[in-house]
């Protein structure tokens, strides 16, 4: 998985007016957790623009002034409820032997036949939790969804893999081909039209008179 830096500066103080002295001055306040205690430190605002405000997923490397450094992971992030500014930062450190728990995006690859046939693709889930080893934590998980059929699923046992396990149920729909909107509307109206005309057709006929 790609890292993206972050320069830290560890904290000597963490009560609310030290808290409010970092945020006037563009900085933000975060915790690694994972470790043997806690770090505070603080990070510049504009540092976490690539890490925090995209879809993809990152290990964060994170160098502190003195020297240590820390690859972790996000694992909450508080922004403030009117301007939506990051407010604060939760890690969590990275051990080589120890799996960690991480959502990562789908990347669906192809085009489904039932998309060529006029059907519509349905993307329900576009993360997924999964644990793994640090080391095997992927950029994307890829779905080839190229053989979806209208009426198809693809459901996360359809995922081959033996680095990384899935934290929800296997009979999760990652992707769907359902039939388009319309089609059902005209399928729906035709069937309507033929059940008319044969009522019609049923009225319509002649019956023999009785003869005298």
């Amino acid at each position: 998985m790609q890292s993206i830096t972050i320069k830290g500066s560890k904290r000597e103080s963490v009560g609310k007016k030290a808290t409010k002295a970092l945020r006037n001055a563009d900085k933000v306040p975060c915790v690694i957790y994972g470790g043997e205690q806690p770090i505070h430190f603080s990070a510049d605002e504009i540092s976490f623009k690539q890490l925090v405000y995209t879809p993809h997923v990152y290990i964060a490397s994170i160098e502190m002034e003195d020297g240590n450094k820390y690859d972790a992971i996000v694992q909450d992030l508080q922004f403030h409820p009117v301007t939506d500014r990051l407010l604060h930062v939760d890690f969590y450190q990275l051990h080589d032997d120890k799996p960690v728990m991480m959502d990562i995006p789908v990347k669906l690859e192809g085009t489904p036949l039932g998309v060529k046939n006029g059907g519509v693709l349905r993307f329900p889930n576009r993360k997924l939790s999964i644990t793994a080893l640090p080391k095997d934590l992927p950029d994307f998980i890829h779905v080839n969804i190229e053989k979806l059929k209208i009426g198809d699923k693809f459901l996360i046992s359809d995922i081959e893999t033996d680095k990384y396990k899935f934290n929800q149920s296997e009979n999760m729909v990652v992707a769907q081909v359902r039939m388009a909107r319309a089609a059902i509307t005209t399928e729906a109206e035709e069937d309507e039209e033929d059940e008319g005309e044969a009522a019609e057709g049923a009225e319509t006929t002649d019956t023999p008179e009785a003869t005298e």
